[in-house]
């Protein structure tokens, strides 16, 4: 009989048994060894984390730590009757009311030539256009489908967006409100998710800025990351004017001397304490900010910090907090608000997520010393923080051609309008 190799196989083993079986009879009968008690199963390995990843380099071993993860802003907007204002907190003589809701996730902020506001969002596909109108305001979506539509700005009746990996604008934006038509002007930028948001701005120079965060929490990147870029207003004649930038999602210009500064959010995992978020200036193109080897312009990294020094890089003027979240951030040039604010910064703070305590959830005032660096930074609107949790999120601050101040919550989907002087009753 001719048998085929695997049956073979199957044959010999069992041959093999049967001798074995076989011999074991034959021998003496000896006590079996006690049975050793089974080895513990080691634990699962944890699932890899995706590259960007904010909980990359939390610390494994921390129970405090383990807590710690980023807070989801609510994906729906909040009803009218349920926004805070009531609880927040101003300074004598100002006023703080809804300017619009409705807004999920609402972000960055700028003002047409009509008055109309437009409105970014760094997690949902939309961009809003509140209009004003006989007296009132009305909020409608402009454009959807987007990629992280965060960055809004606004110049001669055109509203520039900037999604995830490109700049498009919207001509005549004011008159085609219902039937927004988007044209891309650039679009060499990188697809990186983590920090792939960008806070846009048109100079006075008349160049429109945009900023490539890292692709991570503390990473060392390509030469395309950690940067702030500059263009014309049609995307040509780009070119890097500063580095060792980690993520700055706000900016704008010093009206006395038109020198740019930017927010800058420092690095997670390495204490709860530092680093401290960062006001920079920048003086001169090409500029190093320091990041990722030295944060707070003192702090030499634990990881790449080694060969290093922090007197390499371009200093902050100013330190904002540790983790946090400075965001927004405008010079007041109105003349609303009293004399002691003229040319003073607003900055939204959103607030600290990797803190057992948290910090930010406010608009601070930041006061200048005549060389330009930080002389005082001063509680504004407080309140959005009640009990360790957040009852809103300030992302951006715009002041608007009457002198007012807008501000945004992504965690309520609002606007905010803050006044100075006798109160006076909003229209909706």
């Amino acid at each position: 009989m001719i048998y085929s190799t695997a049956r073979r196989a199957l044959l010999a083993g069992a041959f093999l048994s049967a001798f074995a079986l076989g011999a074991a009879a034959q021998q003496p009968a000896t006590p079996a060894p006690a049975a050793s008690p089974a080895p513990a199963a080691a634990p699962a390995a944890p699932a890899p984390l995706p590259p960007g990843s904010p909980l990359i380099g939390r610390p494994a071993d921390s129970e405090a730590a383990a807590k710690l993860a980023p807070i989801a802003s609510p994906p729906i907007a909040a009803a009218l009757d349920k926004l805070p204002t009531a609880k927040l907190k101003l300074p004598p003589g100002f006023n703080i009311e809804v300017y619009a809701g409705g807004m999920a996730l609402a972000r960055s902020l700028a003002e047409g030539d009509k008055g109309t506001v437009f409105v970014g969002s760094r997690q949902s596909d939309k961009v809003h256009a509140i209009v004003n109108k006989d007296g009132k305001r009305s909020v409608k979506v402009l454009a959807s489908g987007l990629q992280r539509p965060n960055g809004v700005a606004f110049k001669n009746g055109t509203l520039y967006i900037a999604e995830l990996s490109k700049v498009s604008k919207v001509e005549k934006v004011e008159d085609n409100l219902d039937n927004a038509k988007l044209t891309m002007i650039y679009d060499d930028l990188p697809k990186d998710e983590a920090h792939g948001w960008k806070f846009i701005a048109i100079g006075p120079d008349n160049k429109l800025y945009v900023p490539v965060g890292q692709p991570g929490n503390n990473v060392l990147h390509s030469d395309a990351h950690g940067q702030i870029r500059r263009m014309n207003l049609d995307g040509s004649g780009v070119e890097v004017i500063a580095r060792g930038v980690r993520n700055t999602v706000g900016f704008d210009w010093n009206p006395e001397n038109k020198q740019l500064y930017f927010t800058d959010n420092g690095r997670d995992w390495l204490s709860e304490s530092m680093p401290e978020d960062e006001l920079n200036r920048i003086t001169k193109v090409g500029e190093h900010f320091g990041e990722p080897y030295c944060h707070q312009g003192n702090l030499l990294d634990t990881d790449f910090g080694w060969g290093k020094s922090c007197s390499d890089y371009t200093a902050p003027v100013g330190l904002l907090g540790p983790h946090s979240a400075a965001l927004g951030m405008r010079f007041y040039t109105g003349s609303m608000f009293p004399k002691a604010y003229k040319n003073t910064i607003f900055i939204a703070r959103r607030g600290s997520w990797n803190r057992s305590q948290k910090v930010g959830g406010d608009v601070v005032v930041v006061k200048l010393n005549k060389d330009g660096t930080m002389k005082s930074m001063e509680p504004f609107i407080t309140g959005f923080l009640e009990n360790n949790n957040y009852i809103g999120r300030p992302v951006d601050v715009m002041q608007m051609k009457d002198g007012s101040l807008l501000v945004s919550d992504d965690y309520n989907g609002a606007v905010y309008r803050v006044t100075y002087g006798k109160q006076k009753v909003a229209a909706q």
